[in-house]
């Protein structure tokens, strides 16, 4: 598992804020048996190392305005590779742009 280079307490506070990012410290600690600032120091140094990058919100857009999340390839001539860039990049719709191998491929994110 990737998680093989931290030791068994690290670990676990991962994985509990991998399936929760909002469970509290005193919550952590009372799931691994360690103390309320015992999980904060540690969540800290995790931090401090890059280790946890960061805590994010996902938006499922479907429960909201029923729109569909899709992913698409595009494969353009060299000369309009940069000008189909550009053109995605303006519409509101699409989210991520990737260049993936092979010839002026483009993978593509978007909400509809």
């Amino acid at each position: 598992m990737y998680l093989n280079g931290l030791d068994k307490l690290d670990q676990k506070i991962i994985q509990l804020l991998v399936s929760n990012a909002r469970m509290s410290y005193s919550d952590i600690g009372e799931k691994i048996g360690i103390s309320r600032v015992a999980v904060k120091a540690r969540i800290q140094t995790l931090e401090n190392k890059g280790i946890i990058e960061e805590y994010t919100t996902i938006i499922n857009p479907q429960k909201i305005s029923g729109a569909v999340s899709c992913y698409f390839e595009i494969e353009t001539k060299p000369d309009y590779f940069k000008e189909v860039i550009d053109i995605l990049d303006k519409n509101d719709i699409v989210t991520q742009i990737y260049r993936v191998t092979g010839r002026d491929k483009l993978h593509v994110h978007a909400v509809a």
